[in-house]
């Protein structure tokens, strides 16, 4: 994954100090240097594939160097192939260092943040925009607060529950297909892609503009996946969990989501029960596991 440095200006609102130089390099990664060492001469594991972060110490630290020995070394600096150099502060920099930049045609920035504030911002940025990402098929909204994934082979009705969902309150993030980004360690976020957001496809009535027929209260444009629901016929030679201890979880992007199965046959309130499957996620979630308790009670109840 990677983002230009063009996309990262406009979404950031950065000031371009160099317009001379083509914003058309790429990011690839997250993480940010502030090349304080490089600035004192040594350049030995220099990571120039990251975007540079000139800060308040740095900045100073450039004008108590001779001009020479300044202007060589940032000489030195731009003359790594790098995304940017980004400068906190509203601090810019002398046109003879500007003229370095635009002569290896490396592209200076400037922001008002402070430098760490900035570092903090442009991280959690490139993170979301350089994440892990994949594609699943299936329906995810936002239920109390519970990002739920509701899955299963076509026509089973997913979408048709979604909309009864709609109707009790709940948040539409994305139908038929899920766009999902890994953030961090183990957080996986999930959104709609641009094309079909605010949009679900009900059989016999065709595209619904969500937005439109139930208000911005009834979408959301992204959300954290916390459960998984697939629907499956109901099956009798199958025999379905009735108490809930023995958990199940689905892999996305290689994090473990709980995932749990509900067969749907007539008179089935399916709604109803994906409502109760995100409660009862969510009182896991704090500490409260109603399967376990009950396993204790009974244990207790045996002993006495």
């Amino acid at each position: 994954m990677s983002i230009s440095v063009n996309q990262l200006i406009k979404d950031q609102e950065l000031k371009d100090l160099t317009p001379e130089v083509s914003g058309n390099s790429w990011i690839t990664t997250s993480e940010m240097v502030r090349p304080g060492i490089q600035l004192a001469g040594y350049f030995d594991y220099f990571a120039y594939e990251r975007i540079q972060i000139l800060g308040k110490v740095e900045h100073y630290y450039l004008h108590t160097l001779p001009e020479e020995t300044r202007l060589e070394r940032f000489d030195k600096i731009m003359s790594y192939p790098i995304p940017c150099l980004l400068v906190s502060r509203d601090l810019g920099l002398p046109q003879g260092l500007l003229d370095i930049a635009n002569k290896h045609q490396r592209k200076v920035l400037g922001s008002g943040l402070n430098t760490t504030k900035l570092i903090s911002r442009m991280m959690n940025y490139l993170e979301f925009h350089l994440a892990e990402t994949t594609r699943i098929h299936g329906v995810l909204m936002d239920i109390y607060g519970v990002g739920v994934v509701i899955t299963g082979k076509s026509g089973i009705g997913k979408s048709e529950t979604a909309v009864e969902l709609i109707k009790r309150g709940h948040l539409l993030v994305a139908d038929d297909t899920i766009e999902v980004k890994r953030i961090g360690h183990d957080y996986i976020v999930g959104a709609a892609p641009e094309l079909t957001r605010h949009m679900i496809e009900v059989r016999g009535i065709g595209i619904l503009d969500v937005k439109s027929l139930y208000g911005v209260g009834a979408i959301k444009n992204q959300t954290g996946i916390d459960i998984v629901v697939h629907l499956e016929e109901w099956d009798q030679q199958k025999s379905y969990d009735r108490l809930g201890l023995d958990e199940s979880h689905r892999k996305i992007l290689d994090v473990e989501v709980e995932e749990v199965v509900i067969p749907v046959k007539p008179a089935r309130n399916i709604s109803l029960m994906i409502e109760v499957a995100a409660r009862n996620h969510r009182q896991k979630m704090m500490g409260y596991h109603a399967a376990k308790a009950f396993s204790e009670r009974l244990t207790d109840y045996l002993k006495r």
